[in-house]
Protein backbone atom coordinates (compact mmCIF):
# COMPACT_ATOMS: atom_id res chain seq x y z
CA UNK A 1 0.00 0.00 0.00
CA UNK A 2 1.38 3.31 -1.03
CA UNK A 3 0.64 6.54 1.27
CA UNK A 4 -0.47 9.50 -0.01
CA UNK A 5 1.51 12.75 0.39
CA UNK A 6 1.80 13.65 3.98
CA UNK A 7 0.29 17.00 4.09
CA UNK A 8 -2.46 18.16 6.46
CA UNK A 9 -5.45 20.51 5.98
CA UNK A 10 -3.13 23.24 6.47
CA UNK A 11 -1.24 22.78 3.44
CA UNK A 12 1.70 21.71 5.55
CA UNK A 13 3.92 18.51 6.67
CA UNK A 14 1.38 16.28 8.30
CA UNK A 15 1.93 15.86 12.43
CA UNK A 16 1.82 12.95 14.74
CA UNK A 17 -1.45 12.53 15.78
CA UNK A 18 -0.91 10.17 18.62
CA UNK A 19 1.67 7.22 19.40
CA UNK A 20 0.18 5.86 22.49
CA UNK A 21 -2.35 4.77 21.95
CA UNK A 22 -0.90 4.19 18.88
CA UNK A 23 -3.41 5.16 15.86
CA UNK A 24 -4.11 5.90 12.32
CA UNK A 25 -4.63 3.70 9.07
CA UNK A 26 -1.02 2.35 8.93
CA UNK A 27 -0.59 2.14 12.76
CA UNK A 28 2.01 4.78 12.44
CA UNK A 29 0.48 7.44 14.92
CA UNK A 30 -0.38 9.74 12.06
CA UNK A 31 -3.74 9.84 10.02
CA UNK A 32 -1.91 9.02 6.90
CA UNK A 33 -4.17 7.19 4.36
CA UNK A 34 -4.25 5.69 1.26
CA UNK A 35 -6.75 4.27 -1.66
CA UNK A 36 -7.13 1.30 0.68
CA UNK A 37 -8.13 3.51 3.17
CA UNK A 38 -12.15 2.81 3.03
CA UNK A 39 -13.34 4.50 5.69
CA UNK A 40 -10.48 7.74 5.29
CA UNK A 41 -9.33 7.68 9.18
CA UNK A 42 -8.16 11.22 8.30
CA UNK A 43 -9.17 13.03 11.03
CA UNK A 44 -6.95 13.81 14.61
CA UNK A 45 -9.49 14.02 16.99
CA UNK A 46 -9.22 14.34 21.10
CA UNK A 47 -11.44 11.99 22.40
CA UNK A 48 -14.62 13.02 24.64
CA UNK A 49 -16.71 10.77 27.00
CA UNK A 50 -20.02 12.52 24.45
CA UNK A 51 -17.78 11.32 21.51
CA UNK A 52 -17.37 8.19 22.70
CA UNK A 53 -20.46 7.43 23.85
CA UNK A 54 -21.82 8.13 20.39
CA UNK A 55 -19.83 5.89 18.46
CA UNK A 56 -20.28 3.13 20.86
CA UNK A 57 -24.35 4.03 19.84
CA UNK A 58 -23.83 3.85 16.29
CA UNK A 59 -21.71 0.70 16.72
CA UNK A 60 -17.95 1.27 16.80
CA UNK A 61 -17.36 1.06 20.44
CA UNK A 62 -13.57 2.53 20.70
CA UNK A 63 -13.98 2.32 24.45
CA UNK A 64 -14.18 -1.12 25.40
CA UNK A 65 -10.45 -3.16 25.40
CA UNK A 66 -9.80 -5.26 22.75
CA UNK A 67 -6.59 -7.14 23.58
CA UNK A 68 -6.87 -9.81 20.90
CA UNK A 69 -6.29 -7.02 18.57
CA UNK A 70 -3.64 -4.97 20.79
CA UNK A 71 -6.09 -2.47 21.57
CA UNK A 72 -6.77 -1.04 24.85
CA UNK A 73 -9.47 1.06 24.01
CA UNK A 74 -9.90 4.67 24.01
CA UNK A 75 -10.55 6.97 27.23
CA UNK A 76 -11.32 11.00 26.93
CA UNK A 77 -8.07 13.04 26.17
CA UNK A 78 -7.07 10.38 24.18
CA UNK A 79 -6.17 11.23 19.98
CA UNK A 80 -7.35 9.18 17.46
CA UNK A 81 -7.51 9.03 13.33
CA UNK A 82 -10.76 9.55 13.20
CA UNK A 83 -13.09 8.35 9.85
CA UNK A 84 -13.65 11.92 8.23
CA UNK A 85 -17.50 10.61 7.27
CA UNK A 86 -18.06 10.07 11.25
CA UNK A 87 -16.42 13.12 12.34
CA UNK A 88 -18.91 15.10 9.81
CA UNK A 89 -21.52 13.01 11.33
CA UNK A 90 -21.00 13.68 15.08
CA UNK A 91 -20.80 17.36 14.20
CA UNK A 92 -24.37 17.46 12.18
CA UNK A 93 -25.27 15.47 15.62
CA UNK A 94 -23.57 18.48 17.87
CA UNK A 95 -20.99 15.77 19.85
CA UNK A 96 -18.09 16.18 17.77
CA UNK A 97 -14.85 16.17 19.46
CA UNK A 98 -11.68 19.15 18.98
CA UNK A 99 -9.36 18.51 16.21
CA UNK A 100 -5.58 18.90 15.71
CA UNK A 101 -5.34 20.82 12.52
CA UNK A 102 -2.09 20.18 12.18
CA UNK A 103 -2.50 16.14 12.46
CA UNK A 104 -5.52 15.99 10.31
CA UNK A 105 -4.83 14.75 7.30
CA UNK A 106 -5.47 17.29 3.64
CA UNK A 107 -7.58 14.16 2.50
CA UNK A 108 -10.20 14.85 4.61
CA UNK A 109 -11.03 17.92 3.08
CA UNK A 110 -12.78 15.56 0.28
CA UNK A 111 -15.74 14.84 3.32
CA UNK A 112 -15.14 17.79 5.95
CA UNK A 113 -15.25 21.29 4.70
CA UNK A 114 -12.04 23.12 6.10
CA UNK A 115 -13.98 25.99 7.94
CA UNK A 116 -16.35 22.91 9.91
CA UNK A 117 -12.77 21.67 11.00
CA UNK A 118 -11.58 24.85 11.86
CA UNK A 119 -14.95 25.46 14.55
CA UNK A 120 -13.78 22.23 16.05
CA UNK A 121 -9.61 23.29 16.40
CA UNK A 122 -8.20 22.20 19.37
Amino acid sequence: MEKDISINVLGLPLSSCSTKPLTGFFRDGTCNTCTQDQGSHTVCAIMTTEFLAFSKYLGNDLSTPRPEFGFAGLKPGDNWCLCAGRFLQAHQENCAPKVQLDSTHKKALEIVPIEVLRAYSA
